[in-house]
């Protein structure tokens, strides 16, 4: 793994990456409003990278951008990799990790997510303030290296209160609604059922999704501050559940795009 990582951030280097600040990854139906922000960008496909893998789902564009965002290096990811797509969790957290040696000191991470707390209604933005993690593997499983991280990190906090503070700070000055909950994680590509549906809000949680953690894992492994907003883009309630529509789930999170993109850049700005 160590070899994997160095000559993709070797590759990153001589391409023009130096020295960014901020990682970013942008999720499902995110990031076109993000990235018109980067001003001198520079983007390199991932199928040129050596040893990335290459996003399999359509709608996640599969490029690193590389700009400057309010004077602050950043590095965006447009588009990500899910555990579903048939790769290990070793290789869709890889980015994470080629980021953090190429020197950002914060990640910032987006993702669309199905809403079950009937409190909120789609369209709305959660700041996660914590997960569960119920996907079936873990990216530090296996040999572990202590150039990377400690065998044993700490989860106390893994979402920086820092960052998240900043945001409910910056939210309220924009007046843009931020909830605050607990995301969890699950393998997918399927949707959950009713009944999953009802477990999974019983045992804590507000949001789900296929994403997220196991990059929000690698960072704490890394001592890498991050944190992430879900655009909830679908109601989960169980008892009045209608068939998903992946085109509406798109939509929706295209119109919340403009909310989150506000969000990010002004915490890029003060960070």
């Amino acid at each position: 793994m160590l070899k994997e990582i160095n000559e993709a951030t070797e590759y990153l280097k001589k391409h023009g990456v130096d020295h960014p600040e901020i990682g970013v990854i942008l999720g499902t139906g995110l990031g076109n409003l993000f990235v018109k922000e980067i001003k001198n960008p520079i983007e390199i496909n991932y199928n040129s990278i050596p040893h990335f893998p290459v996003s399999t789902v359509e709608f996640h564009k599969g490029k690193l951008i590389y700009g400057e965002i309010k004077g602050k290096k950043v590095l965006a990811m447009q588009g990500r990799f899910h555990y579903y797509e048939g790769y290990s969790m070793q290789k869709i957290t890889l980015p994470v990790r080629v980021m953090k040696m190429l020197g950002i000191k914060s990640l910032l991470i987006s993702n669309a997510a199905g809403n079950m707390n009937l409190k909120w209604k789609k369209g709305q933005l959660m700041l996660i303030d914590d997960h569960i993690n119920l996907q079936p593997d873990n990216p530090l499983r296996g040999e572990n290296f202590e150039v990377l991280g400690p065998r044993f990190p700490d989860m106390s906090e893994p979402y920086s209160k820092k960052i998240n503070k900043l945001l409910l700070k910056i939210a309220k000055e924009k007046k843009i609604k931020l909830n605050q909950g607990v995301y969890v994680a699950v393998m997918g590509p399927n949707l959950e059922t009713r009944a999953e549906y009802r477990f999974l809000h019983q045992i804590g949680a507000d949001a789900v999704g296929m994403s997220t953690v196991p990059e929000v894992l690698v960072a704490n492994h890394m001592g890498l501050p991050c944190c992430a907003i879900s655009v909830l883009t679908d109601d989960c309630d169980p008892d009045n559940l209608k068939p998903a529509v992946i085109s509406e789930i798109i939509e929706t999170a295209g119109k919340a795009e403009a909310k989150l993109t506000q969000l990010y850049v002004s915490l890029i700005g003060k960070l």
